[in-house]
């Protein structure tokens, strides 16, 4: 039985991908390597590492993300934050439901 599920890709892949991710939205953007850096607060060399798929760090990666307006692309990266549930909470709101409810007989 054959696995129907595209190879994964390797780890220098998925930095040449990002990086190519990357060196099309800031031509999109039309802005240059260096005004990109600049605004990103990143240094030149790093921004071109990131293009070109050699790596940088994390950091420099969403810091030139966010310089090209791409929260968008970040978010989506994200796990959704289950919400916080507090059993106390959820005891007082099914008592005041049970409140609401009561019918009060008269004799």
């Amino acid at each position: 039985m054959h696995d129907m599920r595209p190879p994964r890709r390797t780890t220098s892949e998925w930095l040449e991908q990002l990086g190519s991710g990357l060196r099309r939205r800031r031509i999109r953007a039309d802005i240059t390597q260096e005004d990109l850096a600049r605004e990103a607060g990143v240094s030149v060399s790093a921004l071109k590492h990131l293009e070109s798929g050699r790596g940088a760090n994390l950091t420099s990666f969403v810091k030139v993300l966010r310089a090209l307006g791409g929260e968008d692309w970040l978010d989506s990266l994200v796990e959704p934050v289950e919400p916080v549930v507090s059993p106390i909470q959820l005891l007082r709101e099914r008592q005041r439901g049970r409140r609401g409810r009561q019918r009060v007989r008269r004799a």
